[in-house]
Formats: structure tokens, sequence, C-alpha cells
């Protein structure tokens, strides 16, 4: 029997129930240990003088699926230690990073094509080898060209996810026909003065400030109205949230009744039995998420562990514990029942009814926005 075969009837036991999780990574790290086989852990060898690789994330939800379907797993069959923390925020970590010594930061969870191309700006890529991560080829060209265009020559990351910022809205205040009708516009209707919510970043309320003055997001010509719109909602608003516990806390206790969220957070939500509504108005916060490996990281580790994470059957289990879509081409690979009825799926693989940020047009405009913003939101 060659590897191949060995590989894949363990694989096919494990699919129908016949194998325990545990079991299956037990037994395929055995059948790559005695007899090479290409599996996710073919690079152990490689990796034995590491004892622990560092993983940075956005906590809550999505931090518990990836300790329990990745993480762990990952440990039991390689022996190296994941220990992963929580950002503070995207552009505190930045800095905290910056501020770092080479090594010390390995994998971030980052958000946004921009996300990566500040990192390469600023000369903390590394080149991964994508012979060591062969579940790449699994994963939607959508995704990985929009890195392709920042790095031409390498990748520092994989594609992992992706989802929308869109509205999320209590059903028991407002109906679905109203929020199709209002759309962006709804976060700064005075009807609902005190009840309104925003997230505190700077590029969501510049966003969310374009639909709302009739602009396109990637193209805005008309700064000052944005700002407008953006003073009106913080004067209505309760508060601004900062994360995504705290965005779901404050749509569960009805302290607010809509704001923009996440479509991953709205989504656990609604599996959690509250009428909370979710709608993606024209020209939508389109993103996705990437597993960025860090200058001075143990890459082989890191590439260890990202093709782990790709696999398919730890990639399925995480999407489902997060409720983001994974970045595995739906065209190729079987996503299972749940992940198809996620908000922003696309059946097709090729995204294309989604809006991105320009990362040239946004980070081009990050200084002077982000220190604009920063004063709007104190009050001026």
């Amino acid at each position: 029997m060659d590897n191949t075969t060995r590989y894949n009837r363990l694989l096919e036991r494990y699919r129908n129930g016949d194998l325990s999780r545990r079991s299956f990574l037990g037994l395929i790290g055995a059948a790559g240990a005695a007899y090479g086989l290409h599996t996710p852990f073919a690079g152990m060898a490689r990796a034995q003088d590491v004892t622990q690789v560092r993983f940075d994330g956005w906590g809550g939800v999505v931090s518990e699926a990836f300790r329990r379907h990745a993480f762990d797993p990952y440990t039991e069959a390689t022996g190296i230690n994941v220990v992963d923390a929580t950002f503070s925020g995207a552009d505190e970590y930045l800095a905290q990073v910056r501020a770092s010594s080479a090594g010390e930061y390995n994998i971030a969870h980052l958000s946004g094509v921009f996300d990566y191309a500040r990192y390469v700006n600023f000369g903390l890529d590394v080149e991964l080898n994508i012979d060591n991560i062969p579940n790449m080829a699994l994963v939607m060209d959508a995704l990985t060209n929009a890195y392709r265009g920042i790095t031409p020559d390498h990748l520092s990351a994989v594609p992992y996810n992706y989802g929308t910022t869109g509205l999320a809205y209590n059903r028991a205040v407002i109906s679905d026909e109203e929020m199709r009708e209002k759309g962006a516009s709804i976060l700064i209707d005075p009807a609902y003065e005190g009840r309104i919510g925003g997230w505190s970043d700077w590029r969501t309320r510049i966003w969310y400030g374009a639909l709302q003055t009739g602009q396109s997001p990637n193209n805005i010509e008309d700064m000052e109205a944005v700002w407008d719109a953006i003073r009106q909602h913080r004067d209505l608003a309760l508060k601004y949230w900062a994360s995504g516990a705290e965005l779901m806390s404050l749509l569960a206790e009805e302290e607010i009744v809509v704001t923009e969220g996440w479509s991953g957070r709205i989504a656990a939500l609604q599996e959690q039995g509250h009428d909370i509504g979710y709608y993606d108005p024209p020209n939508g916060f389109g993103w996705q998420e990437c597993l960025f490996v860090l200058r001075g990281s143990p890459v082989e580790a890191c590439e260890e562990l990202l093709n782990f994470m790709l696999a398919p059957e730890t990639s399925i289990a995480v999407a489902e514990g997060q409720n983001y879509p994974p970045a595995l081409d739906p065209t190729q690979v079987d996503l299972g029942e749940k992940i198809p009825t996620l908000p922003a799926f696309d059946p097709e693989g090729t995204l294309a009814g989604l809006t991105f940020a320009d990362p040239a047009y946004w980070n081009g405009n990050e200084a002077e926005w982000s220190e604009q913003f920063s004063r709007v939101q104190r009050g001026f």
C-alpha cells in the first residue's frame, strides 16, 4: 500500500466517524514517521528544535475555535506548543510588533489586505516556502491573488477566512424592510438616538461615512461630508464598541438596536437564539483575513502550523466554530452543511459580490484620516 493510499484511507475513516479527531491525528502522525507520508506533519523533523510558536488573534469565539480545532491537535501531533494571545487593537498590535525583538511575535491573524501591505511596507514579512504548505492548493485564487498583488515574488501569509462588516439590528425594533430601505443611513437616523452602536475603528467609520454620503469608499471625493456623517453618528450613538465580545454583549443585552457588526459574530448571536438581523448594504465592507508570519519567526515550524490549519478537516471545524467562511475553494472542497448558510458565503469562490478596501488608497490616507478620526472621536 503506498503512502497516499494509507493517508486517504485514514482520512476516509475519520470523515465517516470511525475515528475520533485524537485518533486520526495520532495515526497520521505515526504514519508520517514510519512511512514518510506527505501529511500536514511531514516537516516535523525540521521543527524538532522549536518548542513553541506564538499566535496573536481576535480572542473570543474565534480564539476558542482555533484552540479547540487547530492549536491543541497540532501540539498533540508535533509536540510544539502554540501560545495564543489577543489583540488590544489592530493599530496597537502593529506598534507592539514594530517595537519588539525579531522573533518575539510569530503568526498574526491580520484583517484586510491593507494590513498585509502595512506589515510588508515596514519590512516585517518573511518568504514562505509554499511547497511546505501543500494545502494552499485548496485556497481560493481570489484571496491569494490579492496578496500577490502586493508581493508578487513571495507570500508572507496564507488566506484563512473572509466576511463582511454589515448592519446588525434588533428585529423586534427594526424590520427587514426598514433596514433595506435605509441601509447605512440608519446609523445616523435620529429616531434611534441613544440606541445606536459603532466600532471605534477609523477605517470602518470612514467607510460607513462614505456610504451615508453616497460615495464610493475607495474613491471619496468629499471628505468633509464624510466627517460630518461620522460626527452625526458619534452624537447619536450610545457608545463605540472595541471588541467582538462587546459588540455581542451590547446587542444581546439590547443596550443598542443597530450597529455595523462582523458577520461571524452576528451569526453567533443568531445561533444563540437572539432575533438579530444582518444586512450587507451596497458597497458594504468586505474583508479577508490572513495568517501572517512575522520576521524572525521559526518559519518552517510556522509553515507546519499553517498547513495543518488549512487542512480541510481543521479549516472547516474552525470556520464552523467562528462562523466565518474559510479560504478554501468551495468548488474544490465540500464545506459541509453549515458554512454555505453563513453570512457573506460565496458558493462560486470568486467573491465578486464583495467590495474590498483598496490597500494603496487606504494606507496612503491612513496617517491623515486616523489622526482626524481621533480628534472627531474626542468630540471635535
